[in-house]
This record gives C-alpha cells, structure tokens and sequence, in this order.
C-alpha cells in the first residue's frame, strides 16, 4: 500500500509564492479570524529567556483580564510543575514583562496586583501628547450658478466684455483651537523595577591591593596562583594574568588569610563551562575579601568608670561604726567632745576674770 499524500498540505504549498527552500522551516500563515492573540518577536525571539517563560509569557497574554496567573493557578492550567513556572515568571519579571504592584483599595485592605505589559520596553519611552482637537473648519459660501451664456449673434467684430468690479474679501479670523482636555503626563506611567538588558551596567569595582606589597608577600601570591592549576586545572593561568592577580592575593595573605583558606574559595562552586577563569578570580577576590583582622586592644571591653567606697570605721569612744576615710569619732563623740572642751574654755575664762 502506498502511503497516503496530504492533499490539503500539497496544496498550500503550491500556493506559497516563489520557489520553496531547500532546507529550514517553511511558514503556512493562515489569517486567523477569531481566538487569536498578537506576540511580538521580541518575547518569540527574546535571546535570554527560556522556552518555558516564553509559553508562560503567551499562556498569560492569552488570558482576560482578572484571571489567576499565580503559581498554583498556572500550574493547574499547564504541564510544567510549580518549581519550573515559578522559576519562569522570575525571568519574565527581571525583564520587565510580568511586575507585581501593591495597591491600596478605598477600604484600606492593601492587595497585590499582577500586571503583564506585552511589551515593555515602550514603556520606556516618553509618551506623546494628545493631539489637540480643532473645531470644523466653517462651510464654504455656496457661489452662485453662472447664468447661461446669451445667444451669440455673428458680427464682423466680438465686442470686448466689460470686467465687473472684483468683491471685497471679508477676512475672518482663524479658529482658536481649544486647550487639551488632558494634559500629557511628565513621564511614563508605569516603570518597571528591573531595569532593561540595555541599560548601562555600573563599573566593576577595582581589584584590592595591600597597604604595602612586600617581595614576601608577592612571591607568596605567585606561588598560590601559580599552585592553582594542581588543585583545579580549569585555573590554567597565564603570566600576564598572574601578575595582575597578585596584589588582590597579597591583600588577602596581608589580612591573616591562611593560603589553603584562600585556594578553597577560589576553586569550590565553580560554574560549568568556566570560560574566563581569570575574571573568575578577579571578581571573587573582590567579592569575598575579608576584613583585617582586630587587634588586641579591640577586644578588651571597654573598663568601666571606678567608684570610691569610703569604709567602715569603728569609733574610739562608743565602737560605733560609721564611714570614714580615716579612723577617729563618730559624729555624735565629736559633737560631744566639742561642747565639753567649749564649757571648759568658758570655765577658765571666767576663772580668768575673777
């Protein structure tokens, strides 16, 4: 039995102008006249995102407006688990594509809304302002119909026609357009909080260097770098990009850093394939530099402020304990002690004066 053509496929081909291509996809465009949504090239074709984000992305540009795109909802629609569709709309929200918006409602309650933009990147772009809108221009003047030409009666000579006198023109005033009914806005309306692939990414910061890079501490950087590729062979190094590496090495020996210590972080957890080992050692030295060390003096806690106790004393009179810095009377002897030796005085005074 021979097998059976598609009649209905042969047939569109044949309709498709200009010769077919040897190799590659061949596109059947049937215009779609109902169920149909527009996606641009730029999420069909979009270099950094994944197939699943873009079926994510059309599966929620598909949908009306107030239908559940969470994780749960998605994933009760679609095949993919909730780890792949979570991990899909974490990619259409750093490119700007899905943004998530807190809003205030008249009661108070604070919920979170979804939004989809199908194309962000026009929302970068300033708005333009509404076109203000002109009255109708007025009607011309109806001009009156030319009366029939009279019969002409042959003479030898036409006779000239006499001009008539031209119309005063009556100039009207041109139309004030009225003002906008809505002004443009200062900038656009909705900016997402990612910003784009396009946008200039900042400097990176510069490699650290040591206070002071001592012949010891450079050959003991040479000698780690140089060792790596016995412990990784991924960290090949060149000598051009040893000697650029050197002082980010010796500013971590400077600061304590034990040498094995520094080897296993700079070749554990390393990314597959690994094209760039160099800028891979640049950025976690940079990264990861730890602080220098405290000294001694930083450790001890601050001492608190002294406070004098003045002791115990016990009184030579009446063994009564009372505080003093020097042994002695208590208050109520020296008071006594003072009024007898002030009767005494008075005695002889007055002994005196008899």
């Amino acid at each position: 039995m021979d097998t059976q053509q598609n009649t209905a496929l042969t047939r569109a081909l044949a309709e498709i102008p200009g010769p077919l291509p040897a190799r590659g996809v061949i596109h059947i465009a049937i215009p779609h006249t109902d169920r149909f949504t527009v996606v641009g090239n730029h999420l069909a074709q979009h270099p950094d995102l994944s197939c699943t984000a873009v079926g994510i992305a059309v599966r929620i540009q598909s949908l009306p407006q107030g239908i559940e795109v969470g994780i749960k909802a998605l994933a009760a629609r679609c095949r993919e688990g909730e780890k792949r569709i979570a991990a899909a709309l974490r990619e259409l929200e750093a490119f700007g594509y899905l943004q998530r918006v807190r809003d205030r409602l008249p009661s108070g309650r604070v919920i979170t809304r979804t939004v989809f933009c199908n194309q962000p990147t026009a929302l970068l772009r300033p708005r333009r302002p509404a076109a203000p809108q002109h009255p109708a221009a007025p009607a011309p003047r109806p001009t009156p119909a030319p009366a029939p030409a009279p019969a002409q009666v042959p003479t030898s000579a036409p006779a000239p026609a006499l001009a008539s006198p031209p119309e005063p023109q009556v100039s009207e005033p041109p139309p004030v357009p009225p003002p906008p009914l809505f002004a443009a806005p200062p900038g656009p309306l909705f900016v997402p909080l990612v910003p784009p692939p396009t946008a200039p990414k900042p400097p990176p910061a510069p490699l650290p260097e040591p206070d002071e890079l001592t012949p010891e501490l450079g050959r003991a950087a040479t000698a780690l770098l140089s060792d790596l590729r016995r412990h990784a062979p991924q960290f090949t190094l060149s000598e051009t990009d040893v000697r650029q590496l050197v002082p980010g090495v010796a500013a971590w020996l400077e600061r304590a850093a034990r040498p094995d210590a520094v080897r296993r972080i700079l070749t554990t957890d390393l990314p597959h394939p690994l094209r760039h080992p160099a800028k891979l050692l640049k950025h976690r030295l940079t990264a990861l530099l730890p602080p220098p060390l405290p000294g001694s003096h930083d450790l001890v806690s601050p001492a608190r402020p002294r406070i004098t106790v003045t002791p115990f004393q016990t009184c030579d009179d009446c063994d009564r304990a009372f505080r003093s810095p020097t042994p002695g009377h208590c208050r109520d002897c020296r008071e006594h002690r003072d009024h007898h030796t002030h009767r005494e005085h008075r005695s002889e005074d007055a002994r005196a004066a008899a």
